[in-house]
């Protein structure tokens, strides 16, 4: 049984053969060759927090895949009213074949993966969206021939997709550059973490700093799903953290932009530059769909 909740539920190898499944099945799609290896296999997908991409890419990969995905929301579950998740997993683990959560804690998913006889998927929590980043490391194997070596640089807060990149760091070989507001850095611990699986991740005290010779910069919103009430705050807090024109100068001359959507612009991006030709953002968003087919592949197909 596996589950894949944070980063570290996948070793080196099993990511590499996870990308390297997504770019099998996205080639094979643009052929318009479709296989139904989940035939009979069904997806419980129960959403507390709101979402566009990962609803759409697991509901869309599972059909593709050959199998059926069901949309929960726990407001019209028992869950809703009381249910304890305990006996919740117990029960979805004996009609369906695996269930992704996207939650506002991190503990309810790990709560509900102790009770789970089925996999159990993490579309999202306050400490980890590991989903996204196999999409991130998926797009920057296709620009870059690789993931090893590759310097990607992280502009904004260090919040859940933040730190699950710094615990892919060392799976994928990639360094790791981030510039985060005083007081919204990711936790030292983590990129101590890293450190000792031997990336090379380091905090930069500027946006520029973090920049230099990068490969890849990554941005993200100033406001989360649940930061909303610190939202005057944020917005003071993160002036000249925005991805600008002017920002990309100072990266490598092959530098490429990513955002894992949705995306505020004027704020942590500008629109010239999310729009324009160093823009990988829409590549990216593709790639959840086939990252997220190779997973289940990955989780359920032999289960």
């Amino acid at each position: 049984m596996r589950h894949f909740i944070s980063m570290r539920d996948i070793n080196r190898e099993e990511l590499s053969a996870i990308i390297e499944d997504a770019c099998r099945l996205k080639r094979e799609r643009a052929s318009g060759i479709l296989t139904r290896p989940l035939e009979g296999r069904t997806l419980a997908m129960i959403f507390e927090k709101a979402s566009t991409r990962t609803r759409i890419s697991f509901e869309v990969g599972m059909f593709e895949l050959g199998g059926h995905a069901l949309f929960l929301n726990p407001r019209d579950m028992q869950l809703g009213r009381g249910e304890e998740i305990r006996d919740a997993s117990r029960v979805l683990s004996r009609y369906v074949s695996c269930v992704m959560i996207r939650a506002y804690r991190h503990s309810n998913i790990e709560e509900y993966a102790r009770h789970s006889s089925i996999p159990v998927i993490n579309g999202l929590s306050d400490q980890e969206h590991p989903c996204q980043i196999l999409a991130d490391l998926m797009t920057i194997r296709e620009l870059f021939g690789s993931m090893e070596g590759v310097r990607v640089a992280w502009i904004g807060d260090g919040n859940n997709v933040c730190r699950s990149l710094i615990l892919a760091a060392p799976l994928a070989g990639i360094d790791l550059r981030i510039a985060s507001p005083p007081g919204y850095a990711p936790p030292v611990e983590l990129i101590e973490e890293a450190r000792r699986g031997g990336a090379d991740v380091r905090l930069a005290d500027t946006p520029k700093e973090a920049v230099r010779d990068a490969d890849i910069i990554y941005t993200d919103v100033w406001v989360s799903m649940g930061d909303e009430e610190e939202r005057d705050a944020r917005l003071k807090a993160f002036r000249g953290y925005t991805v600008t024109a002017d920002l990309l100068d100072t990266a490598s001359p092959h530098v490429a932009v990513m955002h894992c959507l949705p995306a505020h612009r004027g704020e942590e991006i500008e629109d010239a530059v999310i729009e324009g030709e160093k823009s990988a953002v829409w590549m990216q968003a593709e790639n959840r769909l086939h990252t997220e087919k190779a997973l289940l592949l990955f989780l359920v197909e032999k289960t």
